[in-house]
This record gives C-alpha cells, sequence and structure tokens, in this order.
C-alpha cells in the first residue's frame, strides 16, 4: 500500500527537510505541498536541493488543501497547528513539528508560549521508555524539539535505570543557525555568526526546558530539574549537547555504561560510541542518526554526557517520519537509511 503525504510549511527548513526524506521513501507518495507567502510559486525556487520535486507549486495552506491525505504534517509556526489540525478528520494521521502539542502542562505551555494551551498529543521520540506503545497507531503526534531529542537521549538511560540524580542536572548545548528557522533575522547573517559563538535564552528562560524536563521525568519516574543554557554555533546544522548529572550512591563508570548499552543496543540510530570516541555534529550531518559518549568525573562526582545530533533531520524531519513509520504499522527505519555526509 502507498500512502498519500501532504506536507504543510514546505518552503522552510522542516518543512524542506520531510520533503527531502519522503523523496527517498518507497512506501509513500506526495500530494499536496502548501506555504503561506509562497504559495503560488514553484518548490524549486525555494528548496532547489528538492530536484525531483522542483515543479511542484505550492499552494496556500488550508485543511482543504490538506485534506484528503493519509498523513500530514505540520510544519507551521509555534500556535498555528491546532486551528489545521482541528479541521482534518482522525481518518488522517497529523504530525505536529511546531511545539503547540509535545507539553502536558497547561501552566508551562503558557509560561513560555503566552497562549491558550491546545493539549497534548502523543510524543514523537520512539527511544524514551514507553514511547513506541504510545505511536503505535497513533492519529495525532507531537514532534518533539531539537534540543530535547539531542538531550533527552543523552540523559533518559542512566535516569531511568536511576544512577543518575533527578536533581542539579547542568545542560549546555551549541545548535546551528537552521534552528531558528527560514526567516530573515539580523542576528542570523553570516556577518554576525561566522567566526564566533553567543548564548541566547539564558536563565532558564528558553522554551525547551519544561519540554526537557517533561520528558526526563517520565523517564527518570520523578520530577527531574534542569538548568539549561542554549549558545548559537557557526555551523547552519547540528546539535552537540554536553550534560552533566550527580551520580546517584554506589554509581560506577562501568554501570553506568553498561545501562546505556542496554537501553540502545538494540536501538537503529542511537550509538553509544566506543569509549574514547567523542561525538561530532559532522558524524550525524544529513541523517537520523544520534552519537552518545560518556565519563565520570570522579572529582566532582558526576556523569558528563555528550550527545550529538542534526536538529533538522532526527531532531526534527527524521522524528517526525520515524513517528510516522511506527503509526502505520511500517518498518521503523524505513526511508531513513541515511548515513552521515563527510566531510
Amino acid at each position: 500500500m502507498t500512502y498519500s503525504i501532504a506536507v504543510s510549511g514546505a518552503s522552510g527548513y522542516a518543512g524542506g527537510e520531510v520533503l527531502r526524506l519522503l523523496a527517498g521513501h518507497p512506501e509513500v507518495h506526495i500530494g499536496a505541498v502548501t506555504a503561506h507567502s509562497s504559495a503560488g510559486e514553484r518548490l524549486g525556487s525555494v528548496q532547489p536541493h528538492l530536484l525531483s520535486l522542483a515543479d511542484r507549486v505550492l499552494v496556500e495552506t488550508t485543511a482543504e488543501n490538506l485534506a484528503g491525505h493519509d498523513v500530514v504534517f505540520l510544519a507551521l509556526p509555534h500556535g498555528a497547528s491546532a486551528e489545521i489540525a482541528d479541521q482534518l478528520g482522525e481518518d488522517t494521521i497529523v504530525i505536529d513539528a511546531a511545539a503547540d502539542h509535545r507539553l502536558e502542562s497547561a501552566a508551562d505551555w503558557e509560561k513560555f508560549y503566552g497562549s491558550a494551551h491546545q493539549g497534548t498529543w502523543p510524543y514523537g521520540l520512539p527511544e524514551l521508555p514507553g514511547a513506541r506503545a504510545t505511536l503505535t497507531g497513533a492519529r495525532r503526534i507531537a514532534v518533539p524539539g531539537c534540543y530535547p531529542t539531542t538531550i533527552m537521549l543523552g540523559l533518559a538511560p542512566g535516569l531511568a535505570a536511576g544512577l543518575l540524580a533527578p536533581d542539579d542536572i547542568v545542560i549546555v548545548a551549541a545548535t546551528g543557525t537552521s534552528g531558528a528557522g527560514k526567516a530573515l533575522k539580523p542576528h542570523l547573517l553570516s556577518a554576525e555568526v561566522i567566526g564566533g559563538m553567543s548564548p541566547y535564552g539564558v536563565g532558564g528562560v528558553h522554551r525547551h526546558t519544561p519540554e526537557i524536563e517533561q520528558g526526563l521525568s517520565g523517564a527518570a519516574g520523578t520530577p527531574v530539574q534542569v538548568s539549561f543554557t542554549p549558545t548559537l554555533a557557526p555551523m547552519p546544522r547540528g546539535i552537540l549537547a554536553t550534560s552533566t548529572a550527580k551520580l546517584a550512591p554506589g554509581t560506577t563508570g562501568a554501570g553506568l555504561r553498561a545501562a546505556y548499552r542496554e537501553h540502545y543496543d538494540a536501538e537503529a540510530f542511537v550509538h553509544l560510541l566506543p569509549e574514547g570516541q567523542w561525538p561530532a555534529t559532522k558524524q550525524v550531518v544529513g541523517s537520523n542518526h544520534v552519537t552518545i559518549q560518556l565519563a565520570v568525573d570522579e572529582h566532582a562526582g558526576r556523569a558528563v554526557v555528550v550527545s550529538a545530533a542534526d536538529n533538522l533531520t532526527k531532531g526534527t524531519a527524521g522524528g517526525a517520519v520515524q513517528s510516522m513509520n511506527i503509526a502505520l504499522g511500517l518498518e521503523e527505519t524505513t526511508g531513513l537509511n541515511l548515513l552521515g555526509v563527510s566531510p
């Protein structure tokens, strides 16, 4: 069976990445591709790398244009997804790449996003404990944020095994400029970014903070508190997250490593690297893979976990397609057997 797919926000980075992956997916047919300000233009004029789809014409993002497909991907600005999704029937699988349906707490949503909470959908990070069961047969799926994906996959096994303390978790992560989207912003001009790094969202105010705490709390089975500081790196794609957490009493480096191996050995896309080899964003560019390494800082009594992912692939579009595969009952890796690009 071939499934018909529609992609909204197809002129943006996330929508373009969804289309790049779906163009090589053997079980789907790409139907409507929609946009807002670019409606009426050839897709190739705004996504010139999508050669096989270049002559498609972008149509307006409306429920009418998205209806009638088996799966609809919403790659829209935060706050715009719910109105569209509410007009699509339960016969359509809707996969939301924005934040609208990720958070369980209405108070957290209102605090960090400043609008009314639109409800919570199954969370599209299959490698978290219990997540696949909620995605199997799901008709609505919330795609995780790119930072939460990279950070939670780095910390979840240690917390789930009770080897890391759930308080005093400190995370510093660097991302490429594509994480800010495709809209023109002066501080993201190449002259501003190239040759330097800078922090932003400092002091616990980044919108991904409650999402990270929510996912890690679920893995730990107890509330988790994090201090999260994002930084902007002079690269187009990728996230490198360095997370540290206090060791639970009796935790050893060998025990911690064994817990990560047990958690990820059967996973297709998450890899604990051999000892001595550390993650780098170039390892995973263009792929749905995440690399992880860990060490025990005996002096500080803390674990140090480093994880790398492509923010547009596993951090957004790849996670969305992976979740779609599970919801449809397809092999989870279908259309995602892409290795990283080097150099």
